[in-house]
C-alpha cells in the first residue's frame, strides 16, 4: 500500500495542528524521519487486513517497489517531479537487494547523507530516471511517499557482485570469430582470390579480428537474466 504524503498527514504524524493543506509534503529530512517512526500507528490502525503474523514498517519505498507499484497501479507522479526512495546512493545494480528490501549505503564519503530518487522527465509523460537528493538539510521540491511494506528478514539475496569473466571472454571469442574472422577468409575465396588466403593470412587474420571487435559496440547476444528464485 502506498500514499503520497500531504503537509496537513505531517504535520499530523509529527504532532502538529493540522493546518488543511493537502498539497504534496516536500521533503525535510528530520521531520521525515520522525514521520516514519511515529506515523505507524496512526496509519495503520485505519487499514485492515495486514496479517498480525508479519512484521510492518511504515517508510518511502525502494526503486523495486515503486517500480512495481507504478507498473500495476500507477502512481501518479507528474512531470519535472522528484520522488525520494528509501534506497541509498549506489553506483550500480551489483549487490543490490532482489526481496525488495532498502539497500543500504555500502561505500564512504558524502553520499551516505544522499538517498536515491525518482525524476520524472520535464516534458515527456511517462520517463522517469534514477537519481538522488540530499537528506542532509530540507529540500524544496522533492515528494515523498509513504509505503506499508513488510520487514523482510534473514539474509538478503542480492545481484551478484560480479560478472561471470569466464563467460563473457567465451562469448566476445566465439562472435568475434563468427561476426569477422570467418567473412575476413570468406569474402577473398569468394571474389576468386584465394591464393590471397594463403600469402595474406596473417593480414586477413588481423583485419578480422579488428572487425570482430567493433562488432561487440554494436551487438552481442543479451545476457542471462538471473531472477529471484535462481539465486
Amino acid at each position: 500500500m502506498s500514499q503520497t504524503l500531504t503537509n496537513t498527514q505531517a504535520e499530523i504524524f509529527q504532532g502538529l495542528v493540522p493546518s488543511d493543506d493537502e498539497a504534496p509534503f516536500e521533503v525535510d529530512a528530520d521531520a521525515l524521519k520522525h514521520i516514519m517512526k511515529a506515523g505507524y500507528q496512526a496509519i495503520t490502525d485505519g487499514i485492515e487486513g495486514l496479517s498480525d503474523e508479519v512484521r510492518w514498517e511504515v517508510r518511502c519505498p525502494t526503486e523495486s517497489e515503486w517500480r512495481c507499484a507504478e507498473e500495476a497501479i500507477g502512481l501518479g507522479l507528474k512531470r519535472k517531479q522528484i520522488e525520494v526512495l528509501a534506497d541509498a546512493v549506489n553506483s550500480n545494480y551489483r549487490g543490490a537487494m532482489m526481496d525488495g528490501r532498502p539497500r543500504r549505503f555500502e561505500g564512504l564519503g558524502p553520499m551516505a547523507l544522499h538517498r536515491a530518487a525518482i525524476e520524472t522527465h520535464p516534458s515527456k509523460d511517462g520517463v522517469t530516471a534514477l537519481s538522488s537528493v540530499p537528506l542532509d538539510r530540507p529540500i524544496a521540491g522533492v515528494l515523498a511517499r509513504l509505503v506499508i511494506a513488510p520487514i523482510r528478514e534473514g539474509e538478503p539475496i542480492r545481484v551478484p557482485e560480479s560478472a561471470d569473466m569466464a563467460a563473457n571472454i567465451r562469448t566476445e571469442l566465439i562472435w568475434t570469430f563468427l561476426l569477422g574472422v570467418v567473412p575476413s577468409f570468406i569474402i577473398p575465396i569468394l571474389r576468386g582470390m584465394s591464393g590471397y588466403v594463403q600469402t595474406g593470412w596473417a593480414n586477413l587474420l588481423f583485419g578480422g579480428l579488428c572487425a570482430g571487435f567493433v562488432t561487440g559496440a554494436f551487438w552481442r547476444p543479451r545476457r542471462p537474466t538471473i531472477t529471484f528464485d535462481e539465486r
